[in-house]
């Protein structure tokens, strides 16, 4: 169904993740560090990454920001850390999720499922506020005619608020509708998101509004 690196030093976590990807039908690639990672990313086309945060040679974090350079696939990352402080430092690099060790591995699973299906369910017309277009048959953006790379969970905020203008989201619905309800965070994951993708958007990061007490909408003048 999908071909999913599973980046992770621990050989027996490594063994149980392949197997129930494999489980769910997916084709699995494995890296036991950061650097073999960033090589089989260059060499292979992934449709997510599975990536632990401590790791030999090169970290989590590290791997993440490089690979965003790359690609915009989803990321979960595997932490043995429940820091709030260390989720949202993955989110400012890119990370589309979070699971805490120990973990169940179907639940990953799920998780891993429910990123793969909202990235292939986007219809495929076009989409343009302002000087922004957003082409959801590519998952591509672009700003004034150049592109510019956006994480998943990023574009998936765009893609809403473009579909939706004038419409008022607040943090919960947000957090409901991009991450799902079984996410393990808090509402400044949203604002995490919102503040590098208006960063990434220059000036037309202006169109997302934020409303005191009430959350975000996406406005465009006419």
């Amino acid at each position: 169904m999908a071909n999913i690196l599973i980046v992770e030093d621990e050989k027996n976590m490594q063994d149980i993740i392949r197997e129930y990807m494999q489980r769910g039908g997916h084709t699995c690639f494995t890296a036991d560090d950061g650097i073999d990672a960033l090589v089989l990313l260059k060499s292979n086309p992934m449709d997510l990454m599975i990536l632990d945060v401590m790791m030999p040679n090169l970290d989590g974090f590290s791997v993440c920001k490089l690979a965003r350079e790359m690609s915009n696939l989803p990321v979960i990352m595997l932490t043995a850390k429940n820091s709030e402080d260390d989720k949202l430092k993955g989110y400012e690099l890119g990370a589309d999720d979070y699971m805490t060790k120990p973990f169940s591995p179907k639940v990953l699973l799920a998780k891993v499922n429910a990123l793969l299906r909202r990235s292939s369910t986007l219809p495929a017309e076009s989409m343009h506020a302002g000087k922004i277009s957003l082409v959801p048959a590519s998952h591509k953006v672009f700003v004034d005619g150049q592109e510019i790379v956006l994480t998943y969970k990023e574009y998936e905020i765009l893609y809403l608020f473009m579909a939706n203008p004038g419409q008022i989201f607040t943090r919960d619905q947000l957090l409901n509708r991009i991450w799902g309800y079984d996410f393990e965070g808090t509402t400044r994951t949203v604002d995490t998101h919102i503040k590098t993708l208006r960063q990434k958007l220059g000036d037309e990061g202006k169109h997302i509004v934020t409303l005191i007490r009430s959350g975000y909408k996406f406005e465009v003048a006419i």
